[in-house]
């Protein structure tokens, strides 16, 4: 892999091999970042079921048009 370093003052462009180092952190933070991206994926999830759960469970309760149970479950 390679990083391009750009000199503010010339605008003069190196392309470099990134350091083992540097190639360890990106992994680390592509990891990390598909962690979070997965994590969010099954809370929306999750919350989509509970607020489908819930609807079902105020129409089943009350006569109630999925109408109002939108309105009332947020």
């Amino acid at each position: 892999m390679k990083k391009i370093i750009i000199d503010a003052l010339t605008g003069e462009e190196t392309l470099v091999d990134l350091t083992a180092e540097e190639i360890s952190e990106n992994e680390t933070n592509a990891q990390q970042r598909a962690e979070e991206v997965e994590a969010k994926r099954v809370a929306d999830e999750n919350h989509a079921n509970l607020k489908a759960s819930a609807k079902a469970k105020l129409i089943a309760g009350e006569p109630l048009t999925e109408e109002e149970a939108e309105t009332i479950v947020l």
